[in-house]
């Protein structure tokens, strides 16, 4: 009688243990399967960025010096269906851009020097160069990270940050690669660039067709692009990229 007791205790303590030794490892296993979907998706993000360099030109767009466009502009107010036309040239060099628009209503000129932002228009300003695709030739550096996001069924997205948390997201055609659109978000305003028409030129992915657009308390405004001439890896001096003094 003595022996049966003693048994049935020691199920009664081997089953506690057993319980205790689930419940322990059931928080471990959740953990476990979280970064096994973390790591998953981050893999998946990294494969879609590639891809997009790939798409993009890869060793000639990462080595890409600078890109001048020259064309033509249609602009748009909000809820305006008559455009102001006007012409354009766009000058991007890493983290260094240069806009001028002229048309018969205004002029707007844009600079980013790598360090400052200036707009002649001061309610008109674009995102830091540094941001848009200059991040998207510099995530595999230190100080990147790469996520992904919702995808649909024609297009797969990724979000790079960089260092100071800035990010650009950018959406992909899920067959091909190719950026179909890439959104910022500055200073509480969404700005995006749409490309309609892309052309291979030197070995670099380059829009012929675009339309830029900046969501803003007073409604959205769209301006699109039409590349008649384009140069690559130009000899450019200091002065292209110069703050105008204010």
């Amino acid at each position: 009688m003595k022996n049966r007791t003693l048994t049935f205790f020691a199920l009664i303590i081997l089953c506690a243990l057993a319980s205790l030794s689930v419940q322990a490892q059931t928080p471990t296993n959740g953990v476990s399967a979280a970064s096994a979907h973390a790591d998953s998706s981050t893999a998946e993000a990294l494969t879609l960025a590639r891809a997009a360099v790939k798409a993009q030109g890869g060793s000639k767009f990462l080595a890409l010096r600078n890109l001048v466009l020259v064309g033509t502009v249609d602009l748009y107010s909000p809820n305006s269906t008559q455009p102001f036309p006007a012409k354009f040239v766009s000058v991007s060099a890493g983290d260094r851009m240069r806009l001028e628009i002229q048309s018969s209503v205004f002029n707007l000129r844009q600079v980013d020097n790598g360090q400052q932002n200036y707009s002649s228009i001061g309610s008109m300003k674009s995102p830091p160069a540094r941001l848009g695709l200059t991040l998207l030739s510099k995530f595999e550096q230190p100080g990147y990270s790469v996520s992904l996001l919702p995808a649909t069924k024609k297009q797969k997205a990724f979000r790079i940050t960089d260092a100071e948390g800035n990010a650009t997201d950018f959406y992909v055609d899920a067959v091909s690669g190719q950026i179909v659109r890439y959104v910022t978000v500055v200073g509480g305003y969404n700005f995006s660039v749409e490309n309609k028409e892309v052309k291979q030129t030197e070995g670099v992915l380059v829009p012929f067709n675009y339309v830029q657009k900046l969501d803003s308390p007073q409604g959205s405004f769209f301006a699109e692009f039409k590349v008649k001439e384009v140069k690559l890896n130009q000899d450019l001096g200091e002065e292209v990229f110069a703050i105008p003094a204010q």
